[in-house]
């Protein structure tokens, strides 16, 4: 690779505002995202002609701030970001690696095999391990199942849905890039007959896709989901379920309430530590009418 690049070091008030802003940092060029252990600190690597660029999104970000631009030390960046990006075992039943990653020795599950880039999701951060736990552990109910991934990034959980089994899914984000990479991977996984993708609102998914989910999935932060409560709740079928990952241990009992107040009861729960943050994952069934 002959262009010039530099790193931009990014600092935020908190893990929600560094979610944000690397969404910001990648929606602006970045290439490359090396995030501290401290969960509150991560390096974009960015090309020269866009680390400007970068930086200004970043401090546009409420709780985030970019240092100036800089050079580092000469090293195949494109090579070295793919250290620690090994192969995420779920289950016996699942796992998740990047395609230079080697599958692990003895497993005879399905492997989803994601190139990491611009749309989240590659297994590896603590909310997608806990999404595809849940789904796993939610499989029983995913047999046939009509199924809806919101926010799908790079389709990760959309495939899981249906190597788990699961009947039809559709993988739904606003991001363009996000429908591309999951139509992308729906083929490469041979599963394009059971993955439909749909770029737009949730509201708009009644017109083109017609009647209700037996479950959603949804890994995205509080500040994002609770909005979209009340057309999940529309879009899940009496009795159905809901996965939700990406929430904070400490938002459960907001979070809870915000359920119950569109007819969802939560029914059980994960979480995992990520660096300084514990994360938390839910399974809610929808109350019958």
């Amino acid at each position: 690779m002959t262009d010039a690049y530099l790193r931009v070091r990014i600092r935020a008030a908190g893990s929600e505002a560094l979610e944000i802003a690397l969404a910001e940092a990648w929606e602006a060029g970045a290439e490359g995202v090396e995030e501290g252990a401290d969960g509150l600190t991560a390096t974009a690597y960015v090309p020269e002609a866009a680390a400007r660029r970068v930086a200004a999104a970043v401090n546009l970000v409420t709780g985030a701030e970019a240092e100036t631009p800089e050079a580092f030390p000469d090293v195949v960046w494109s090579d070295a970001w793919k250290e620690g990006l090994d192969a995420v075992v779920i289950s016996p039943r699942l796992c998740v690696r990047p395609p230079f990653a080697e599958p692990p020795e003895g497993f005879v599950g399905s492997e989803i095999v994601i190139e990491p880039g611009q749309a989240f999701g590659t297994g590896h951060h603590a909310s997608t391990r806990l999404a595809l736990e849940s789904l796993d552990a939610t499989r029983a109910r995913l047999a046939g199942a009509r199924v809806l991934d919101v926010g799908c990034g790079s389709g990760v959980l959309a495939l899981a849905a249906a190597m788990l089994g699961a009947g039809s899914v559709v993988a739904h984000d606003l991001d363009p890039l996000a429908g591309t990479a999951s139509g992308e991977a729906a083929l490469f996984h041979d599963a394009w007959s059971r993955v439909q993708v749909f770029t737009g609102t949730t509201d708009a998914l009644a017109q083109p896709v017609g009647g209700s989910f037996d479950g959603i999935v949804a890994n995205m932060i509080r500040s994002e989901l609770e909005p979209l409560l009340g057309d999940f709740a529309r879009l899940t079928r009496p009795g159905g379920w809901f996965v939700a990952s990406g929430l904070l241990t400490r938002e459960r009992e907001r979070f809870g309430v915000s359920c119950r107040r569109v007819g969802f009861e939560i029914t059980s729960e994960r979480q995992a530590s990520d660096g300084d943050d514990e994360w938390l994952s839910i399974v809610a069934t929808r109350r019958a009418r």
